[in-house]
């Protein structure tokens, strides 16, 4: 199949087809490949017992996320509140603590100084211009060393180091050591501090989708119609002045621009001729994706709920670090969801399926009493090992990245254009950034397309 059209589009994620939503209500003629046999990239609804649909990958939203919520009410969809009624539980080192409100009840010096760390963490991110992280004042000292070592600097207590090692798994799934400080500092500037990212009511996590988040891409794709093929896995793409030309498989596609949507990592599967200058291609091999197995599990009934739990839990030993009530709008099945995150992802992953259920069981047995030991259903997902995703929850930097190759992050190469939430300025890896970035590309593209088209009718 040979098409041509004015802008094709790579990766059939929120960043994607909102891209190509927004050029085709400007006019263009759009064509979006996706190599998957289906829509959402890190979005995707399984199925509970009984056929309520659960969320395998990203799936909140929240306060500040102006982007997607614009979206949700354009689509027609609605959320419902995360359950957050009844006691939060928290293990930090060897303290265990069930509490109400926003703070665990834990040792007065580790929480004096995980106050203060939040605190250093929080003024620095505020310096870090999210647009351009590499002009802020401190970029380069931040960009020359780890997390960790900003943590270890920063923190007085092993418990304010372990907390926030935990944080650092919950939100990037990675581990201090991965990422740069910098990029640390720019992901929480750009949400609006720690707490933004960490709360339920307040925060990232404050609200799900009613029927599934996947139901965003789906309902997108519903209104591109035709313009959207699955199962089309893109090569190889040929560009200069004048154009592109996408190869994927007997598929190929001519257009004056085009989208790249997908994880940055995934960038370099394709072959570009000619190749991407070096800056970007230097960029996408220092940008790794974070590990991520998600967990759901199913129980008659939230019997957590009646013991006065919320269902929201954080240990900074357990490999199951964060866990949630994930229980329909319905009330029922009851759900848990956890995750299995950085370097305990690394380790789960080896085990086999009969082994890793085991471990998650056990560690919701820690949590949450004997009655979690027998759920009714099991579904997980190894984001890593998803051929076209490789890790999630998304991408981070190593540190010297930033400052050396930043701008390459958004900057268009001839007729290139890069979308994705690790493109974002604001909610960086999130549905949010997704969307922000889809409309910031659309609003590159389409004053060319107007140019280009006067020049034709001339």
């Amino acid at each position: 199949m040979d098409r041509s059209v004015d802008v094709v589009v790579i990766g059939a994620g929120i960043a994607g087809l909102v891209a190509a939503r927004d050029l085709v209500r400007s006019g263009a003629e759009v064509l979006v490949l996706e190599a998957r046999d289906r829509v959402g990239g890190r979005l995707l609804n399984d199925v509970l017992p009984g056929g309520a649909p659960i969320e395998v990958g990203g799936q909140w939203v929240g306060p500040g996320q102006h982007h997607v919520q614009a979206l949700l009410e354009e689509l027609g969809l609605r959320t419902f509140p995360t359950y957050t009624a009844g006691r939060h539980i928290a293990e930090v080192g060897t303290a265990r603590s069930e509490y109400s409100g926003r703070i665990p009840t834990l040792n007065p010096l580790a929480l004096a100084d995980i106050a203060q760390i939040q605190w250093r963490l929080d003024r620095v991110a505020r310096r870090v211009a999210a647009a351009e992280p590499w002009r802020a004042d401190q970029a380069k000292d931040l960009d020359a060393q780890t997390f960790a070592t900003w943590l270890r600097r920063t923190a007085h207590t092993g418990d304010g180091r372990s907390f926030f090692q935990l944080i650092t798994e919950a939100v990037f799934a990675a581990e201090p050591e991965d990422m740069s400080a910098l990029w640390t500092a720019f992901y929480v500037g750009a949400a609006g501090g720690v707490d933004a990212l960490i709360n339920v009511a307040g925060g990232a996590q404050q609200d799900r989708v009613v029927g599934g988040s996947q139901r965003i891409a789906l309902a997108l794709a519903e209104e591109l119609g035709d313009r959207v093929v699955l199962g089309t896995v893109v090569t190889e793409i040929e560009w200069d002045a004048s154009g592109v030309r996408v190869v994927a498989g007997g598929t190929t596609v001519r257009a004056h621009r085009a989208v790249v949507a997908v994880p940055p990592p995934l960038v370099a599967r394709i072959r570009f001729t000619p190749d991407l200058p070096g800056d970007r291609g230097q960029l996408v091999q220092r940008m790794p994706m974070g590990r991520v197995i998600k967990v759901n599990v199913a129980y008659d009934e939230p019997f957590w709920r009646t013991a006065g739990l919320s269902g929201q839990a954080n240990s900074d030993h357990r490999p199951l670090g964060t866990a949630f009530d994930n229980t329909p709008p319905e009330g029922a099945p009851g759900v848990l969801v956890g995750f299995l995150e950085g370097r305990h992802a690394d380790s789960a992953a080896r085990l086999d399926l009969a082994d890793r259920r085991a471990q998650v069981i056990d560690d919701l047995v820690g949590y949450f009493g004997p009655q979690a030991r027998n759920p009714i259903a099991y579904i997980e997902r190894d984001w890593a090992a998803e051929e076209f995703t490789r890790g999630c929850y998304g991408a981070f930097t190593a540190p010297g990245t930033l400052t050396r190759f930043g701008p390459a992050l958004r900057a268009p190469v001839g007729p290139l254009h890069w979308a994705g939430a690790e493109t974002a300025t604001r909610w960086v890896g999130y549905m949010d950034g997704a969307a922000e970035s889809g409309h910031r590309v659309a609003r590159e593209i389409t004053p060319a397309l107007v140019r280009g088209s006067a020049q034709r009718v001339r």
